[in-house]
């Protein structure tokens, strides 16, 4: 089985409000990054924080799970953790989506999940004309890792840890963006 653990427990405090339930053309940011994720995968873990309720509103009839971050205030890798932490014991690879990246280009995640499926790896990372980014496909053999990051740098450190064991598969577009600021919101287009 191949999850998606998704990242919805950040504190937002760029945007001075929840980002992720801003509107992006007809719905929250954070179904945005969900839905691009839903077709490809088998289980999707939503981490919440705060807003855990606005959140479940926001995704209300998609064929999601959440765990709650206890302490989001503990940085992205404490979600990381949570997520992972709830993935079933079947589960092979999971995606780490960030909520906030609601415009992923659309060949990504399968061009993640074939690059595992070609090398094995354990880790494929997208690399948006030179610049690493996410989502990022974690093998099961590094979940351990993961379960134990702490800290605001989340999977850096797997990821750096040992370069053999990453993949990085070449996208011909810029970073998606990040909704952390209104002018970041007012950057991402809907097509």
């Amino acid at each position: 089985m191949i999850a998606a653990v998704v990242l919805a427990a950040g504190l937002s405090t760029r945007m001075g409000r929840q980002k992720l339930l801003l509107p992006l053309g007809d719905k929250a940011v954070v179904r945005w990054s969900v839905e691009a994720v839903l077709a490809h995968v088998q289980d999707v873990v939503v981490v919440t924080g705060r807003e855990t309720a606005a959140v479940r509103d926001a995704l209300a009839g998609l064929s999601v799970r959440f765990a709650e971050n206890p302490a989001p205030e503990s940085g992205q890798s404490s979600s990381i953790a949570v997520g992972v932490g709830v993935l079933a014991p079947a589960t092979r690879a999971a995606l780490i989506v960030l909520g906030d990246q609601p415009r992923t280009p659309r060949s990504v995640v399968p061009a993640l999940l074939a690059a595992r499926d070609r090398t094995g790896k354990a880790v494929i990372v997208p690399v948006y004309r030179g610049v690493r980014g996410t989502p990022v496909l974690f093998g099961a053999e590094v979940f351990a890792e993961l379960r134990a990051l702490r800290g605001d740098a989340g999977a850096r450190a797997v990821v750096t840890a040992r370069p053999e064991r990453v993949e990085a598969i070449e996208v011909d577009s810029p970073m998606p963006v990040d909704v952390d600021t209104p002018e970041d919101l007012a950057r991402v287009h809907v097509e």
